[in-house]
């Protein structure tokens, strides 16, 4: 049997190196294209409302726009551009402007006849892909579930 020569073994490394080069940079190109952004957020519920922030990490200087589902319907919608320093010094965006505030009047909770009903909230994060033809919603963080007390103020459940 005959050994090959060196320029072939050279030559068969090289374009075994130039396909692997391509197919890796192939994968990389329709990740970031193909896959939409992971959306870091959080909320909590204070005495008005809902707070939080919400970052997408690709693109840590860009502005969210958050929506506010409670007991699975639709509450409202808004950017997240509100200042929260404690995101930017976390390491989550490039800058502070990531926050948002949901003022919800206890008069639209009060459809279950009482306010002791415990309510269940669901942010999301809206990801626009290609050229805003396709738009989808990504949940930020957990639901976070609260009542409402007979002054109009909404607060957490006690722990367990």
């Amino acid at each position: 049997m005959q050994t090959p020569s060196p320029r072939l073994v050279h030559a068969l490394i090289a374009k075994s190196i130039a396909e692997t080069l391509l197919v890796g940079g192939l994968a990389v190109f329709a990740f970031l294209t193909l896959v939409p952004p992971f959306f870091h957020g959080w909320g909590e519920v204070i005495p008005t409302g809902i707070q939080g922030w919400a970052v997408n990490s690709a693109a840590p200087w860009d502005r969210v726009e958050v929506y506010l589902y409670v007991d699975d319907e639709f509450v409202a919608r808004q950017v997240a551009n509100r200042s929260r320093p404690d995101v930017q010094a976390a390491g989550w965006a490039r800058d502070e402007w990531h926050g948002y505030v949901f003022d919800i009047p206890p008069s639209s909770l009060r459809r279950h006849g009482t306010y002791f009903h415990m309510y269940q909230a669901r942010l999301y994060a809206l990801h626009n892909s290609g050229d805003g033809a396709r738009k989808s919603l990504q949940m930020l963080g957990d639901p976070i579930f609260f009542y409402v007390d007979d002054a109009g103020r909404m607060f957490r459940p006690p722990s367990k």
